[in-house]
């Protein structure tokens, strides 16, 4: 990890707020329920922090997702100087997790949203044998199935998460200090209810 310092919450909390498209949430709020998902099971802080930071990619790419080229990719990229291996290793990852899902278990198909199969068809749908294997001895394999089901559950629009400020220590000791002058966005419960454009 570097020493540099990167303001990564006015990108959560401004971006992440103001899209507008297809599920029923924010990335904000998606990302604040998936977070919250993470700690209600156990997580430690590494997957956490991935889970927040899962689809950061969005909000930093205008491309749409290819099977070379996606969120993952992006939000691990720029991620990858501030945070530990893993967890940039499980942002990264967390797509081919949902291809990898979709390739062992025909019944998970059918419980994405419609936004999220037609994103899973553009990111490559199912995994070769290769691809799959790869994935299947990857030491933190369960660690991004975990935050794949937490994904999927997280687009809630009545849930009500922990604000962008709960995380305020574990994204300091990544990032450095952060701009948290914004009060509705980081420091007030979040409710889902916004449209987004964005599909993890």
């Amino acid at each position: 990890m570097s020493t540099r310092s990167l303001d990564i919450v006015p990108l959560l909390a401004g971006r992440g707020g103001a899209n507008a498209s297809g599920e029923a949430v924010s990335p904000l709020a998606h990302a604040l329920q998936c977070a919250a998902l993470a700690r209600r099971d156990g997580a430690g802080d590494e997957v956490v922090l991935a889970a927040l930071l899962h689809d950061v990619g969005h909000l930093i790419g205008g491309a749409e997702d290819t099977p070379r080229s996606h969120h993952g990719m992006w939000g691990a990229r720029l991620l990858r100087s501030f945070v530990p291996p893993r967890v940039a290793w499980l942002v990264e990852h967390h797509v081919v997790a949902k291809r990898y899902l979709c390739t062992v278990d025909a019944a998970y198909v059918e419980t994405l949203s419609a936004v999220s199969r037609r994103s899973w068809l553009a990111q490559g749908g199912r995994l070769d044998r290769a691809a799959l294997e790869e994935l299947e001895g990857a030491p933190n394999l369960l660690d991004v199935l975990r935050i794949r089901r937490w994904d999927d559950l997280a687009k809630d629009p009545h849930a009500m998460a922990p604000p962008l400020e709960a995380y305020r220590e574990l994204l300091e000791s990544c990032f450095g200090p952060q701009s948290w002058e914004r009060p509705l966005a980081v420091r007030s419960p979040v409710r889902g209810a916004f449209p987004a454009t964005w599909s993890s």
